[in-house]
């Protein structure tokens, strides 16, 4: 999950497309055109341990839109097959809502810089 995320930070496609399981990859993918992504909390794990073919993460993944901070928070899914854990898919909690971020505050990526000098650079 952590490099499917830094995957998308970094706008890697290709490495995207070789970790999403080939029965569900989508035909159309470019990370480079998402959002400015700020940070990744894992919230639980299921399975994915040695010896099993499945495993469940549920993450909040932040970001920045507009100027406001906004969380995609999901459960995905993951199968082990031939040696590798593929991505099949996730359920989004459509429940969070975008967040104004004062620019005075602690940034959210975890930089221990205030907003306004780290991703908030621009963002107003």
């Amino acid at each position: 999950m952590r490099s499917r995320y830094s995957a998308y930070v970094l706008g890697a496609a290709d490495y995207l497309r070789a970790t999403w399981h080939p029965t569900c990859c989508p035909a159309e993918l470019d990370p480079s055109q998402g959002p400015h992504w700020l940070g990744l909390e894992i919230v639980t794990t299921e399975g994915g341990g040695a010896g099993e073919s499945r495993g469940v993460v549920e993450f909040i993944a932040r970001y920045l839109e507009s100027g406001r901070v906004a969380t995609l928070h999901e459960r995905s899914r993951f199968i082990h097959e031939g040696g590798r854990w593929y991505y099949l898919d996730g359920e989004i909690n459509t429940t969070a809502t975008p967040q104004k971020r004062g620019r005075n505050e602690p940034c959210p990526c975890g930089s221990g810089k205030k907003f306004k000098r780290c991703c908030g650079r621009g963002a107003e």
